[in-house]
């Protein structure tokens, strides 16, 4: 059976982590294995956006914004378009707000989310194996599935009386 791990959008204390030794080491040698440098704005849109979790550049910036006032939006987006080239974060269109960003730090996954209160949940890609396996066979068509993202509603909210 496959395991899902749930979030909220904004967990308790998102933002606050910084990033550990070994991950700023892994930051700066997956930079410079494709010629670039881990910058200290590279370091600190990454080290808010593996904090967070799924966030929007806005979000992203706000936690930046509490270690460098310097920091404008663009320069989120300009860092995040190149992280996500480099693949260290993926965006991923969780509803009706901007693109989140999260880290491709953690284990590959899609997500499932509740259209009533709007909880992410990871779901282990094999979920979608079959699926997957359709595509290929009848269609020659190769999914990405850890672009994916499937709405519905949680069993929380469905067990909710009407």
């Amino acid at each position: 059976m496959a395991v899902a791990r749930s979030e909220s959008r904004n967990p308790e204390g998102a933002g606050q982590a910084s990033p550990d030794p070994a991950t700023r080491a892994d930051w700066r040698e997956a930079l410079r294995a494709k010629g670039y440098r881990l910058t200290p704005q590279r370091e600190l849109v990454l080290a808010a956006v593996e904090s967070l979790r799924h966030a929007t550049p806005e979000e992203v910036l706000a936690v930046v914004r509490e270690s460098s006032a310097a920091i404008n939006l663009s320069t989120v987006y300009r860092n995040l378009e190149v992280l996500e080239e480099l693949g260290l974060v993926r965006h991923a269109h969780l509803g009706e707000r901007a693109s989140t960003y999260h880290a491709v730090s953690g284990r590959p996954h899609f997500h499932a989310v509740c259209r009533k209160c709007q909880k992410v949940t990871s779901v282990d890609p094999t979920v979608a194996d079959g699926i997957c396996g359709r595509l290929r066979e009848e269609y020659a068509f190769e999914a990405d599935v850890a672009h994916l993202t499937v709405f519905g509603v949680c069993v929380d909210c469905n067990q909710e009386p009407t």
